[in-house]
Order: structure tokens, then sequence, then C-alpha cells
């Protein structure tokens, strides 16, 4: 076991979220003592519940990814892009000229290296607009999106778990435990370095 303590690990969620992954998360980062947190869009909410996909099981989030200081990005050791329809709603913006708030915060999460990115699946989408801080990696994802790498730059790497520095990708949903595994397993590995 990977001793996590002190660590915080961001998670983004929106509706259509897939429930198997996402409570695992919420558990197993937990078990390692690292602290979790949910951020999402909340358009002026105090939280949101949102409904997974497979049992519409509600989850209620009630910290917001908007308006992040670089201080408050930087105390997290790593952010999360899980898979599902997450990654697509939250790639909404109102001006189709500007990035989303979500894809905002992925590209400034990218720009600090000591921050473990974690993108897994269809996370990717999220990704697509800001295909800069992909491409010229090498990356796994769901079997429909290896074109949508491709055409961002990224070497696609056809394995369940790809590692390129400070990003760790997943091929699908399913392959959460070995997508948490690897980060916990990371994270833990900075720990006592």
């Amino acid at each position: 076991m990977a001793d996590l303590t002190g660590h915080r690990i961001a998670i983004l969620l929106e509706s259509d979220f897939y429930e198997p992954e996402i409570f695992y998360y919420q558990r197993r980062f937990a078990e390692e003592g690292a602290q979790v947190h949910f951020l999402t869009r909340l358009w002026g909410q105090p939280s949101l519940t949102f409904t997974g996909h497979e049992y519409r099981a509600p989850f209620t989030v009630d910290r917001s990814l908007e308006n992040i200081s670089d201080e408050e990005l930087r105390g997290y050791s790593a952010l999360v892009v899980p898979s599902g329809m997450v990654s697509d709603r939250l790639r909404y913006t109102e001006n189709v000229d500007e990035p989303a708030p979500a894809a905002a915060l992925l590209h400034r999460a990218f720009a600090e290296p000591a921050l473990l990115k974690g993108i897994i699946c269809h996370g990717m989408w999220l990704a697509s607009t800001i295909p800069q801080v992909i491409g010229g990696r090498k990356v796994t994802c769901h079997n429909n999106l290896v074109g949508d790498v491709r055409n961002m730059g990224a070497e696609y790497v056809d394995q369940d778990i790809v590692i390129d520095g400070d990003l760790v990708t997943g091929r699908t949903g399913q392959h959460h435990h070995l997508f948490a595994r690897t980060i916990i397993d990371r994270l833990g590995a900075e720990a006592t370095a």
C-alpha cells in the first residue's frame, strides 16, 4: 500500500458518469489516505446532483472547477478526467471561440509538470479542444477515439494503461482499477523519492 496522506486528488464529474469507476475512485484513493475532491461546473449553484449512466445513481458535487487559482491547482497531486459522457458534457462552452472552463482547467494542469494528469477512455474528448497538450505524447484511449488522438498529434499505444511522464491514460472505464492503481503507485513513488 502507498501512503497518500497529504495528497489531494481532483476528479472531474458531470452526468452520465460510469458509476463503478467513480465510486471506486471515491473510496480507493481515500483508502490510501488521499483527500478526494470532485469538481464540476456549478453554474452558480451551491451544488449539483448528477446521475450515473448504468444505474442512474445520484452523485452530488459541491466544488466548482471554475475560478480555481494557480495556487489551488498546484495543491492537487493529480487531476483525473474520467470515462463516459463526463468529458463531452464538460466541454460545453457558450462561446465557441473560448475553451470550456473544464478544458481551460485541464490546459492549466498540463502547464504544471508536478501535477499528475490522468485521462481515461472517452476523457480524451475534453483534451480534444486543447490538442497541443496531447500532441507528441504516448497515450491510450477507447477504440472509438483512436482517430481523435491521432488527429491531436498523439501516438496511440495499444495497451490498457500508458504512462508518458506526468500523463497517465487508460483504455476504458472498465480499466479504472488498473488506472487508479497506476496513479496511486506514481504518487506513492514520488512521495518516497
